[in-house]
């Protein structure tokens, strides 16, 4: 049976179930981990907006601001206006949990300082792969839909396939920023040794939803390469 649209189940799917199970469950991890160690206040009562200025002040950065948003884990460095943003959940928490979140971006901040790489090439890729992953899918599924040339899949794919490499770069850029946010806080004397393990668990908990990110994505293109070679195979046929 042909595993393609408008040809009996697409049994293919499974995949994209798998992925998205993948997802669930390392959201479920951070939110789970982060609520219990939102719980355990650090010794030196410092706040995560606390945590930011020390660590920027220390590392000589002068010219990144410290912004309030609403929403939990809503946290990020914008480097294009060079601001650290905390969310509701960490900028006056004074938790290790939140410690943790805060110096995670304070690495994304050192990562521009210090141009590395892969926050480079991450930057790069950010427009092709919002195109790549906005209308890959709908190409390949349109070809595959209409009976479209091989050729609008291929194109369709190639585009999705940007979107796979950006969430596979995330990966480095995401674990070097926990790496280095951990060190700040023990360097600078946030947080113990005991607190820090604390931390860690949150950063770790969170990295594997960058983790689970990346694999839904390539289960995905896995999938419309198969659609796509089935589709060749039966015209052959």
């Amino acid at each position: 049976m042909y595993m393609g649209y408008g040809y009996g189940m697409d049994i293919t799917y499974i995949l994209v179930l798998i992925g998205a199970a993948l997802c669930m469950l390392a959201s479920a991890g951070v939110r789970s981990t982060y609520s219990k160690y939102a719980k355990v206040s650090s010794v030196t009562g410092m706040t995560g907006a606390d945590a930011v200025q020390r660590i920027l002040q220390m590392s000589g950065v002068t010219d990144v601001s410290i912004e309030h948003v609403s929403g939990q884990l809503t946290d990020h460095y914008d480097p294009s206006k060079q601001v650290v943003r905390l969310s509701d959940a960490t900028y006056a928490s004074d938790s290790v949990a939140a410690l943790g979140v805060a110096a995670h971006e304070c690495g994304h901040v050192m990562q521009h300082e210090t141009g590395y790489i892969p926050l480079n090439i991450r930057t790069a890729l950010v427009p092709v792969a919002n195109i790549g992953s906005n209308l890959g899918l709908p190409i390949v599924v349109l070809g595959l839909m209409l009976g479209l040339s091989q050729t609008l899949c291929m194109v369709g794919i190639v585009m999705f396939l940007f979107g796979v490499v950006f969430q596979i770069v995330t990966l480095p850029v995401e674990f070097d920023a926990s790496r280095r946010g951990l060190e700040m806080l023990e360097n600078y004397g946030i947080l113990g040794s005991n607190e820090l393990e604390l931390s860690k668990k949150v950063l770790r908990a969170a990295a594997l939803t960058y983790v689970a990110a990346a694999a839904s994505s390539i289960l995905q293109l896995l999938r419309l390469i198969i659609l796509t070679n089935g589709r060749s195979g039966r015209r052959r046929d």
